[in-house]
């Protein structure tokens, strides 16, 4: 069986013009999010395209006209050998009428030994590769042993967590992968939580009395609900100055975990003293901390400033964390991952990368985030691993290395194989 695999993994070059077109093909469906709720036809596609290698298929609207897509291939001894879940995004970034590309960025095209599209890099071209290695491994008549699982889902480019409904739902495996953008590292991540900050007063004032809540005698006890969001931002720069000294991680640039004040809506109109004023804020964070501790870790920092001010303590800022959409709620999630290179999955994928490649991958962190971190939320370990890179991920002209893509799809032949023929421990 190891000869037949060895020819797999050379079929891979042999028939690259096969694997450029599919993922031609997945380029050809306009996926961008936003506006999103586009990925029908496109999801449709992947359906088939598993029913067609052998897997039952389970697909479910997320939104309207963007449904999530997996499919399971059942293994021969499930309960003996390890499973295997592969996950990838449909959704692409965004395109404005204005970008200057080369080309249709729907119609990916070849040059100089790159195929140049929107999602090559970000990530139809990891959704491309792990397809065709499945395609591969079916037509080859190779029966595993685990259990497969291929999540093909939407809403990762805008905080729609489709991969939390596939955990939801009870999907889960031995060992995730993830095929997103680490131009073949073997990646963790930190994880984002964004977060809506609210001053409200209970009284409203007319503009003319603020000679009265300013000045010397006025005897009017009230405030800009405005101007005190700055005494919050303040003390936002304060908590991300401690953590930049005094939290670190290894891969990532001190002070890497920020808080960034990023919108700030407040006031009526003019005649009218700002009674309320809202700030979002987006909070990085190290893969090994959660979205719950630094959402706590914000609120008590706020909170111990807004109860020395003498206006504040009785109107204190509330939290609104999270959300499910930055469409349809303004607001996301993206839990943190860390890798475990002890764990059996990491450790054959980095042995199976070096048998390919020649060379050791490196085991990092990504200075993005993906939908990875549900997977690890959900208690499944995992590692992100795909072709391309950040430089091309939303850039114009997006591009991937094909030679990249190649390499990429045999690790993936040989990785999927081996981990399903794998005892459990």
């Amino acid at each position: 069986m190891e000869e037949t695999i060895d020819l797999l993994v050379k079929q891979v070059e042999e028939r690259k013009g096969e694997l450029i077109q599919l993922l031609t093909t997945l380029v050809s469906y306009k996926t961008p999010a936003p506006p999103a709720r586009n990925s029908h036809e496109a999801q449709l596609y992947v359906a088939d395209f598993l029913k067609n290698c052998g897997f039952s298929i389970d697909m479910w609207d997320l939104y309207s006209n963007d449904p999530i897509v997996v499919g399971t291939l059942k293994g021969q001894k499930s309960a003996d050998y390890q499973s295997l879940i592969i996950n990838g995004h449909m959704d692409v970034a965004e395109v404005q009428e204005n970008e200057k590309w080369e080309t249709n960025p729907f119609e990916a095209v070849v040059k100089d030994n790159m195929i140049i599209g929107r999602g090559v890099a970000d990530m139809k071209g990891g959704l491309a590769g792990a397809l065709f290695a499945v395609q591969l491994l079916t037509e080859a008549g190779i029966e595993l042993p685990g259990d497969l699982i291929f999540e093909s889902v939407v809403g990762e480019e805008v905080g729609e967590a489709g991969t939390l409904q596939c955990c939801q739902k009870g999907y889960t495996a031995d060992f995730a992968l993830v095929a997103d953008t680490s131009d073949l590292h073997i990646q963790g991540q930190g994880g984002v939580i964004t977060g809506w900050i609210t001053i409200k007063s209970s009284k409203t004032y007319h503009d003319g009395t603020r000679r009265s809540m300013i000045h010397a005698g006025g005897g009017l006890l009230a405030a800009s609900a405005i101007e005190k969001m700055a005494k919050v931002i303040g003390g936002l720069q304060e908590l991300e100055r401690h953590w930049a000294v005094t939290k670190s991680y290894p891969g990532f640039l001190p002070g890497t975990n920020t808080i960034n004040p990023a919108v700030i809506e407040g006031g009526r109109h003019a005649a009218f003293i700002a009674d309320e004023c809202r700030l979002w804020i987006t909070v990085h964070y190290y893969p090994n901390e959660s979205y719950d501790q630094v959402s706590k870790e914000v609120e008590e920092y706020i909170l111990a400033i807004a109860k020395a001010d003498p206006w504040l303590k009785d109107n204190l800022p509330t939290f609104e964390w999270g959300g499910t959409s930055m469409i349809e709620d303004r607001g996301e999630i993206f839990p943190s991952l860390e890798i475990d290179e002890g764990h059996a999955g990491v450790q054959l994928l980095a042995h199976t990368h070096e048998q390919i490649e020649g060379k050791k991958p490196p085991i990092d962190v990504s200075t993005s985030v993906t939908d990875g971190g549900w997977l690890a939320d959900a208690g499944i370990p995992a590692a992100i691993y795909g072709p391309g890179n950040l430089a091309n991920a939303h850039a114009v002209n997006e591009q991937l290395d094909i030679n990249q893509l190649i390499q990429y799809t045999k690790v993936m032949v040989q990785f999927i194989y081996t981990w399903l023929h794998t005892h459990k421990e």
